[in-house]
């Protein structure tokens, strides 16, 4: 099993990144169809071979910056060579896509066992289609009759290329989501098992802060580390108020640096899905902020106490910053500008997900002009890659991160 020299640490949003977690895209986009693409939470079919090649040159721009670039498919195989924990995987695998015929499940499990643990790791983010099996023993239960044409065993996980809302790093330890929606709960499955078995967890000790057994959802994009003792949780359509106050009572409790969470309610709709989709920061005193939902936001703060926490109401987003970063002076970077419709066409295409490399350095999509040249304008260094595939998922530079190591 490869163990990375890297002891996973994120205590800030913008310190220098020196290692991160990426998933390159790949055959489980090919399963995209006009009829799936609702279920599988895509709005588009992307260009498979394109998307690739944009993705390669993010990964290409990180390490010409200095950043390690590990991939969650060479992490799951690693801990996949194990024939126990193989075993033990196939078995979750089966039952989180919901294969209930005993015959059929253990004809699966079989033909899994007998694959090599890097074909296990595709399909378990490729997923496993009727027309992939060539054999006349498959045994045939009604939902084989029923959806006859595209029919998945395992379905495919299209979203995992955003790899930042699985899971997050939080001080020392690690945040594994309870995602809102069917489709992507196979992500944490994947995360988790790489947490509970890999040295680049498993022999770093590092503790666990939340995970995938927790009723209430929480996702990995709606969360900003703003300090070693601030981080910020946007409350909406993917995450809940009582998965935060958890959340809350985990870190406090369990030995983290946190000690005071800034809870930023969105309007619950697909275009603010996370928090990093609306806000993000780019500098120590410097935020990227989508200004079309200003009027809608409402701003809360869990503080720990000696006994529990507290919740206090918040006049706005920028007086909790002030406070609780301890800074004079917030400066809001308001993507697209003072335009609405260039505002709203560019947070569509994710402007406000920055991802910060080091202070004031940040990769962005080329396609959002307007917002970046505002950003350089206020003294940012802008590093654009190409996005017009890879922004059909919904997601940017940001969400398609999972930083593991910053300074």
């Amino acid at each position: 099993m490869t163990q990375p020299l890297l002891i996973p640490h994120v205590s800030s949003e913008i310190g220098n990144l020196n290692a991160v977690i990426l998933h390159r895209p790949g055959k489980e986009l090919e399963r995209l169809t006009p009829q799936n693409l609702t279920e599988l939470l895509f709005d588009d079919i992307p260009w498979v071979k394109k998307i690739q090649e944009e993705h390669d040159k993010f990964a290409k721009v990180l390490r010409d910056n200095g950043i390690t670039v590990l991939y969650i498919k060479d992490l799951l195989k690693d801990v996949l060579r194990s024939e126990n924990i193989k075993g033990q995987f196939i078995n979750d695998l089966l039952m989180i896509n919901g294969i209930t015929s005993y015959e059929i499940k253990n004809y699966l499990k079989d033909l899994l066992l007998n694959m090599p643990s890097d074909n296990v790791a595709e399909i378990a983010i490729s997923g496993l289609e009727k027309g992939d099996i060539n054999c006349n023993n498959m045994p045939i239960g009604l939902a084989e009759y029923i959806y006859e044409d595209h029919y998945f065993y395992i379905k495919p996980v299209p979203n995992m290329y955003f790899t930042r809302d699985p899971g997050t790093m939080i001080d020392g330890g690690l945040m594994i989501s309870s995602m809102k929606t069917a489709a992507r709960k196979p992500e944490t499955l994947i995360l988790k098992y790489i947490y509970q078995n890999h040295d680049l967890f498993k022999k770093n000790n590092i503790p666990c802060w939340y995970d995938n057994t927790y009723f209430h959802s929480l996702e990995g994009g709606d969360v900003l580390i703003l300090s070693d003792k601030v981080i910020a949780v946007g409350c909406g359509e993917r995450t809940t108020p009582q998965a935060i106050e958890q959340l809350a009572h985990n870190l406090f409790v369990g030995g983290s640096t946190v000690e005071r969470i800034i809870i930023v309610q969105i309007p619950v709709n697909r275009s603010y899905m996370h928090l990093d989709t609306v806000f993000t920061m780019v500098d120590k005193e410097r935020f990227v902020f989508y200004p079309g939902i200003k009027k809608d936001l409402r701003v809360f703060s869990i503080i720990k106490e000696e006994k529990g926490f507290s919740i206090k109401k918040e006049k706005d987003l920028m007086c909790a910053l002030k406070t609780s970063l301890n800074l004079n002076n917030i400066e809001i970077i308001p993507t697209g500008g003072l335009n609405a419709i260039t505002s709203a066409r560019e947070q569509w295409s994710d402007s406000t997900n920055t991802l910060a490399i080091a202070p004031g350095v940040v990769v962005t999509y080329s396609r959002n002009e307007a917002s970046n040249k505002i950003m350089e304008k206020e003294g940012i260094k802008v590093i654009e890659i190409e996005g017009s595939e890879l922004s059909r998922g919904r997601g940017g530079p940001r969400c398609m991160s999972m930083p593991i190591v910053r300074d």
